[in-house]
C-alpha cells in the first residue's frame, strides 16, 4: 500500500478535481503491474495497473493476483468506465483498499459491487495516510466547501509590504519555486483588489511542473485595468464583483477556458462565505489565498481556513509598512528552512465546519 501512495502522488497537480490514486498488482509476493491516475479525464489507476501487467505478459496471472488500491474503486460511469467492473472482468480475486471514497457516486458502492461478485475485499490498510493524501478531496465532499490555505511572506519585524506602491520582495528564489509548487497543487489562487492593483501579479505556475491554478480576484466595483496580468488569458480567471455575471450556469472546474469570467455576488453580509459557496458550486476543491492582509484577516476572523503557511525573511527589517495578518487560535504544525527563509505551518485549533 505504501507503493500505491507513492505512485498516487505522482499525479499531484494533474488530476484534480479527481483524487490521486495508485494501484499495484501482486502475485506470489511479486509485483506484476502498477499504475496511477495520471491526468483528469484519463484512465484511472486500476486501468493503468492492469494494462501494465498485461503489457508485461502477466495477463494469465490476473485471476490469481491481489490488487492494492489506495482508494475504493469507482462503480459509476464518469469520464471513464467503472474500475470495479474492470476488476470483476479480469477475475482478480482479492482487492486491498486504503480507504473508502466519500464521493456520493461511489461511497461504498465499489466495495459492494466487488463483494457481490465474490471478490474478497480488505479495507483500511494505511487508511489515515490514504485519507491524508487526498485531504482536499475528502474535505470538499464532506463539508461542501473548498479547502483553504493562507499564505503570506513577512519581514522579520512583521510586515508584508511597503506603505507606498513599490513592491517589496521578501522571499528568495528557492522559496519562490516552492510557492509555485504550492500553486500547482491547488485548484485556485485568490487575491484581493489592492494586491491585484499594486503588485499586478500573474498568479500562474511558471517555476514548477503541473497546471496553472484558476485565478480568483475580488474586484467588487470592477476597478482593475484590463491591461493587468490577471486578464492575460494564460489561465482561467474569475472576478467576483457586484455588477457583471458571465459564467454559464452549471459550469464546473476544470471546464473553465483560459479567459476571464465575472461572477456577480448578491452582497451577503459575509462576502467570504458567498465566495466560498460559489467556489463549491463551481467544483473548486482548494484555494491558496495569497493576499492581501485585509483579505487574509477576513478568512482568519471567520475561521475559514484549514492551513496557514507563513514565510519569514529573518534578516529583513523595514520598520514600517503593511502589517501581516494575525492568526487566531492557531496551533503550530511544523517549520522548515528554505535557503535562509523560515516557513512556519499552522492549523486552526478548531477546523472549520
Amino acid at each position: 500500500m505504501q507503493r500505491c501512495l507513492h505512485l498516487a502522488k505522482l499525479g499531484q497537480g494533474f488530476v484534480a478535481p479527481n483524487p490521486m490514486v495508485g494501484a499495484v498488482l501482486v502475485q506470489d509476493k511479486q509485483i506484476i503491474g502498477e499504475g496511477y491516475h495520471k491526468k483528469y479525464g484519463g484512465p484511472h489507476a486500476e486501468v493503468n495497473c492492469i494494462q501494465h501487467a498485461i503489457a508485461n505478459g502477466f495477463e494469465y496471472l490476473l485471476d490469481k493476483s491481489t490488487i492494492y488500491v489506495s482508494l475504493e474503486p469507482c462503480a459509476h460511469f464518469g469520464k471513464t468506465p467503472p474500475c470495479a467492473e474492470l476488476i470483476i472482468k479480469h477475475k482478480i480475486p482479492n482487492v486491498v483498499i486504503g480507504c473508502r471514497d466519500s464521493f456520493k457516486e461511489v461511497d461504498g458502492r465499489g466495495i459492494e459491487k466487488l463483494n457481490q461478485a465474490g471478490i474478497q475485499v480488505i479495507e483500511e490498510i494505511l487508511e489515515q495516510e490514504s485519507k491524508d493524501l487526498n485531504e482536499r478531496f475528502f474535505f470538499f465532499h464532506e463539508y461542501h466547501k473548498p479547502f483553504v490555505i493562507l499564505k503570506w511572506a513577512q519581514t522579520a519585524d512583521g510586515f508584508i509590504g511597503n506603505v507606498g506602491n513599490e513592491r517589496l520582495m521578501i522571499s528568495n528564489e528557492i522559496t519562490n519555486r516552492l510557492v509555485h509548487k504550492w500553486r500547482s497543487q491547488e485548484s485556485a489562487i485568490l487575491v484581493g483588489t489592492n494586491t491585484a492593483l499594486k503588485d499586478d501579479p500573474k498568479l500562474t505556475n511558471r517555476l514548477w511542473s503541473g497546471s496553472h491554478p484558476i485565478r480568483l480576484v475580488t474586484d467588487f466595483n470592477n476597478v482593475l485595468p484590463g491591461t493587468h496580468h490577471i486578464f492575460s488569458g494564460e489561465a482561467p480567471t474569475i472576478v467576483f464583483n457586484y455588477d457583471r455575471h458571465t459564467i454559464t450556469e452549471g459550469i464546473k472546474s476544470p471546464g473553465f477556458e483560459n479567459k476571464t469570467y465575472w461572477f456577480k455576488l448578491a452582497g451577503q453580509p459575509s462576502s467570504i462565505t458567498e465566495i466560498m459557496e460559489a467556489c463549491y458550486q463551481m467544483g473548486i476543491q482548494s484555494i491558496i489565498v495569497e493576499g492581501g492582509a485585509r483579505l487574509q484577516q477576513s478568512f482568519i476572523d471567520e475561521n475559514y481556513w484549514n492551513e496557514a503557511r507563513i514565510i519569514t525573511n529573518p534578516t529583513l527589517f523595514i520598520k514600517d509598512g503593511i502589517l501581516a495578518p494575525v492568526l487566531k487560535d492557531a496551533r503550530p504544525h511544523f517549520q522548515q528552512e528554505s535557503a535562509g527563509d523560515s516557513i512556519s505551518y499552522f492549523y486552526p485549533q478548531i477546523q472549520p465546519d
